[in-house]
């Protein structure tokens, strides 16, 4: 299942304190910091502190409190501290709502926000830019780590983009499928960068189709395939819970992040399983949160997850083992494997950040895409501390089909 490693990528937060005069130091409200604010309100990730320490400071300064520890000058430092703890507040309450809510479409599928989500990254361009033509976590090695790769110092002991492909070669290793598989169903292929990869290291032999819902997605796996002289991948608009595709036409059904947005995980296990042919593969990567059957989750486990549903439009997300019990519930499929490669993976989260901070350019030349981009940030980091504590987990799950 790939090397494991014990190392964790390094917090990094900058802490940056207002200067005040030494007489005021008492009385002066508490900066709110770059590392503040793009730490979450939400209890399990921190005191919440903030705002009840602020206003406290805020009444010790205030001219109706007879204690106050001095007299003069009290009016400019008050206003000045009051707008600081309000701006803080504010954008605190905005970054800590989510605002990417899932959407069904109107025929139920999950098309009314991914697609139109993902329609509206692939037209920015700022995605692709920075995570590249796969739109998934990257594969980490111990000796990746211990050099500090995904971290501020150490972005570029691993190449953020290279880390994609590494894990692309590493989930088909996993998978055990048989060399040269005829036909290849990439679900949920985005711009295709995954799908294109698997055609040129598979072979002329495997003719690889990829299916989204985002039709820019669509159209710009087409493109990319051209320019690259990629022939033996082809690219549609389906819809996974519902595909077109006849019953066992694929000798490798590949899922790889795309579980996340599906509204009903059941049926779109049983529509891979269904276009499988026996004997075919069926291999799955996916964020799951924690089996929550022995210990349930906690009123701050939920809160937070709450909130990555919300943010990336994830209908909901489920465990490991539940996806296993899924695949083994359609009676067709045996050899279910299942591993978790959170220790594999964690770093992307974090290296994506700090690839956009050693090349800022692409975000400052689009003022349009601030805004979306900071709260993209705050996404990332608040999914690294979930993976972090055990919360989410990596989901691989593969198995072969037995019977039609």
């Amino acid at each position: 299942a790939g090397a494991r490693s014990s190392s964790r990528a390094a917090r990094v937060a900058s802490r940056g304190a207002l200067r005040v005069d030494a007489t005021m130091a008492e009385s002066a409200a508490p900066a709110l910091s770059l590392g503040d604010l793009s730490a979450p309100v939400l209890k399990s990730h921190g005191s919440g502190n903030e705002v009840a320490q602020c206003s406290a400071n805020l009444f010790a300064a205030h001219p109706s409190n007879p204690n106050r520890p001095f007299q003069q000058g009290v009016a400019p430092q008050f206003v000045a501290a009051a707008v600081v703890c309000a701006a803080g507040v504010v954008v605190k309450h905005l970054l800590d709502t989510p605002s990417r809510a899932y959407v069904t479409g109107p025929d139920g599928a999950s098309v009314g926000t991914v697609g139109e989500e993902y329609d509206a990254w692939t037209e920015e361009g700022i995605l692709e830019y920075y995570w590249g033509e796969h739109i998934h976590l990257g594969y980490y090695t111990d000796e990746d780590m211990a050099k500090g790769a995904g971290t501020l110092v150490g972005c570029n002991v691993k190449d953020f983009i290279e880390a994609k492909f590494d894990f692309v070669d590493k989930m088909l290793e996993w998978s055990e499928c048989p060399p040269e598989p005829a036909r290849v169903l990439d679900v949920g292929c985005g711009i295709g960068g995954t799908s294109r990869h698997l055609a040129k290291r598979l072979g002329p032999k495997s003719q690889v189709q990829g299916i989204t819902l985002s039709p820019n997605q669509r159209d710009r796996a087409t493109a990319l395939a051209k320019e690259q002289g990629v022939d033996n991948a082809s690219f549609q608009v389906m819809n996974a819970l519902a595909m077109d595709f006849e019953d066992d036409t694929f000798d490798l059904v590949w899922a790889c992040e795309s579980g996340e947005h599906m509204p009903d995980k059941k049926k779109y296990v049983e529509e891979m399983v269904r276009v499988l042919k026996p004997g075919g593969t069926l291999v799955i990567a996916t964020w799951c949160q924690r089996d929550d059957r022995d210990e349930p989750f906690s009123a701050r486990e939920l809160t937070n997850l709450n909130y990555l549903y919300k943010e990336w439009a994830h209908p909901y997300f489920i465990s490991i083992d539940a996806y296993a019990e899924l695949v083994g519930g359609t009676g067709k499929m045996g050899g279910i494997d299942t591993d978790d490669w959170t220790r594999q993976t964690i770093a992307s989260w974090r290296h994506s950040v700090w690839a956009g901070v050693w090349d800022p350019l692409p975000v400052f030349s689009k003022p349009k895409v601030w805004y979306k981009t900071v709260r993209d940030i705050v996404c990332l980091e608040r999914m690294h501390r979930a993976f972090d504590v055990g919360l989410m987990q990596y989901g691989m799950i593969k198995a072969v089909k037995t019977a039609r």
